[in-house]
């Protein structure tokens, strides 16, 4: 499947589409589209990968995408019963309705941090889930009515993290996505099995130092370290199964049991043992 590019549909005149609990979950799902992106999971731990930005969440999540920034379908490898509410804003909402009323000027500070990818946590997390749970039975005076309370709430709030150090800025044309959307399906189908740099930069029809530049310029990491972190984050998914570290370590293509256990260290911030220890102890959150 190729990468899309998503627009609101041009027959309506309201600033928003909502998807209501969209499955993506058999999809690898590498896009990007003019419209922010609200998304609310619940259900599941997966993997959050924004731009440049890869990291796991746990129990669910609730990020603010802004405009042109790729990013990964939340559900993407999902197998426990979830939930995910998608809403979109019109890449002239600012215009349209925000400066033309100033009392909804403080929303436009976190549209601009949205530029970073935000993702939120706490109360704030809880809140929103709930509201978006409701956008899609409601009427449209209510149902745009919430969706500002929704960023009213997003917008004073303090409990959030932002996922780039720096504005995120698409600089790549529609093809470029697409041979970078062409190497992480690979990824995804073979992070099982040996994969070479060579096969890769060849997949690009690149020379593999010419590869190796591109694919750092382009994710912010080097092949390696990509590679690794995908890994690792199959091998969480394995462990919180039930399978124990040296099944993990070679169903997700680690040839080496002490690499295995540096690499998910180096990436998770304690070893598989630890890992699976505290989440023997505790059911993932649900909102």
């Amino acid at each position: 499947m190729k990468i899309q590019l998503e627009t609101i549909s041009p027959d309506t005149k309201s600033p928003f589409r909502l998807l209501h609990d969209p499955k993506l979950n058999h999809l690898f799902y590498w896009h990007f589209h003019p419209e922010l992106e609200l998304v609310y999971i619940e259900g599941a731990s997966a993997k959050r990968h924004v731009g440049n930005h890869i990291s796991g969440y746990k129990g669910s999540d609730l990020v603010l995408i802004g405009a042109n920034i790729p990013h990964l379908n939340f559900d993407h490898g999902v197998t426990t019963t979830y939930r995910k509410e998608v809403l979109h804003f019109k890449s002239n909402f600012r215009d349209k309705v925000l400066d033309t009323l100033p009392e909804l000027h403080q929303i436009n500070r976190l549209l601009d941090l949205a530029k970073y990818g935000i993702a939120f946590f706490g109360i704030t997390k809880k809140e929103v889930g709930e509201l978006m749970k409701t956008l899609h039975s409601l009427e449209p005076f209510d149902y745009f009515m919430t969706i500002m309370r929704l960023l009213k709430l997003l917008a004073l709030s303090n409990e959030f993290e932002l996922l780039h150090k720096k504005p995120f800025v698409n600089r790549y044309s529609n093809k470029e996505q697409q041979r970078i959307r062409k190497i992480y399906g690979f990824i995804d189908e073979r992070y099982q099995s040996k994969i070479s740099l060579e096969e890769v930069a060849a997949l690009c029809n690149l020379t593999k130092p010419a590869f190796c530049r591109y694919f750092k310029k382009t994710t912010g990491s080097t092949f390696v370290q990509f590679l690794n972190q995908y890994r690792i984050s199959q091998a969480k998914r394995l462990l919180l199964k039930g399978k124990n570290i040296t099944e993990a370590c070679y169903e997700c293509g680690f040839e080496s049991l002490s690499y295995f256990n540096r690499s998910f260290k180096k990436i998770t911030g304690e070893n598989p043992s630890e890992f699976k220890i505290t989440f023997s102890k505790k059911e993932p959150p649900q909102a």
